[in-house]
């Protein structure tokens, strides 16, 4: 592994894996918080395009042992293993990321669900 720092190869890598990876888990956020509104909104063919792209995510994830492939990727570059090694997270984040968007799909999907079948508002 090369000597990871600021002007380093190494370096320039992580920051690129870093930048990307926080890109897509940004997206992945704005996904999951614009499911519920779409879903009161009665856009539900919006919510289930954005459903299916989390989806995916999460098959990736599944597939990668609940890891996201680009770690591996930026531990080729950093000895580093700290929760946010990987992403520009705070490591708070980073090491609940799952728990705390996890359950605002499942309660954004059960949102959907229930305006869906007309249960609520």
């Amino acid at each position: 592994m090369a000597r990871e720092g600021r002007g380093t190869l190494a370096g320039n890598y992580l920051r690129i894996i870093k930048t990307i990876h926080t890109t897509i888990w940004a997206i992945m956020v704005a996904c999951i918080l614009a499911i519920p509104m779409f879903g009161w909104a009665e856009m539900y063919r919006h919510a289930l395009w954005l459903t299916g792209i989390v989806l995916v995510e999460i098959l990736v994830l599944v597939f990668n042992g609940w890891q996201c492939p680009l770690t591996s990727v930026a531990a080729r570059h950093t000895a580093d293993r700290g929760d946010n090694f990987d992403i520009y997270l705070p490591a708070w984040l980073a090491r609940h990321n799952k728990i705390i968007f996890g359950s605002l799909l499942v309660a954004g999907e059960v949102i959907v669900i229930l305006r869906w079948r007309g249960w609520v508002g």
